[in-house]
């Protein structure tokens, strides 16, 4: 019998006791070991940073990081584990992950109902959960990008960033006040979040909303070349803008 590694995540003790007693009660039918529990999407990210699972039991409604905003974060992430939902949406919401082949189960959970959601991880064990597939019941995307300094996983909100930078194979996002490692490809970045950016150049995307104007300045390394660049709210970089790019940004100025 498969042994599936077990991650409860959901912000009431409660819910994550009935959890526990429910993998006890039926483990001549699946056998499972909780490695771990988190109380929310930000401390189930940091645990799956430093352990393997199998399985993630995760409630939609949480705090600081809710299910389907973890399970965003998720589908970024190789070896994250398959995701079971918890959830007490109506029939609207269950419909929804129904037609996404994404499985949950309906507070309070049954036995049975749990039996077969772990014999879907168990017997399709490469059907990972896709941001494709979770994009109708989040539409907005993604709120927060993922980084991780010194072992410890943080979360960046998007609306913070004025700009990405592609710097050798990590992409630092740059705030206002800091700058954060990113292990995401900068043209994923950018297509996820075409809405909020645009392309300076190949190494650079910058924030819409962020850019306060543009100026012509002399390059020196290249021979005193004159380059367009971006000026930014409430900072003193300036994003060189590529030949190649400055119609779009010009359209995007001008409208």
């Amino acid at each position: 019998m498969t042994l599936l590694r077990v991650l409860i995540v959901d912000d009431e003790a409660p819910a994550r006791l009935r959890l526990r007693q429910l993998l006890e009660d039926i483990s001549s039918e699946i056998q499972t070991r909780i490695v771990s529990e988190a109380k929310d999407g930000l401390e189930a990210l940091q645990l799956i940073h430093d352990e393997t699972f199998d399985v993630a039991l995760i409630d939609v409604r949480m705090p600081r990081l809710d299910g389907l905003q973890l399970a965003l974060q998720l589908a970024s992430i190789s070896h994250a584990p398959k995701i079971v939902f918890t959830t007490a949406y109506d029939q609207h919401a269950i419909q929804a992950f129904d037609l996404n082949a994404t499985d949950y189960l309906l507070k309070p959970v049954r036995a049975e109902r749990l039996i077969i959601a772990l014999q879907k991880v168990v017997n399709q064990p490469s059907a990972l959960l896709t941001a494709a597939q979770i994009a109708p019941l989040a539409p907005a995307g993604r709120t927060h990008l993922r980084s991780s300094v010194g072992g410890k996983v943080m979360l960046v909100p998007v609306v913070d960033i004025i700009f990405l930078r592609a710097e050798q194979k990590y992409v630092s996002a740059y705030s206002r006040t800091h700058e954060y490692l990113i292990d995401e490809s900068l043209v994923q970045l950018e297509l996820e979040f075409s809405h909020l950016f645009i392309r300076a150049h190949r190494n650079c995307l910058v924030a819409r909303n962020a850019i306060s104007g543009y100026e012509r300045v002399t390059i020196p390394d290249v021979g005193g070349e004159l380059q367009w660049v971006l000026l930014l709210q409430d900072s003193s970089e300036k994003i060189p803008v590529s030949r190649r790019q400055w119609p779009h940004i010009k359209a995007l100025l001008k409208g």
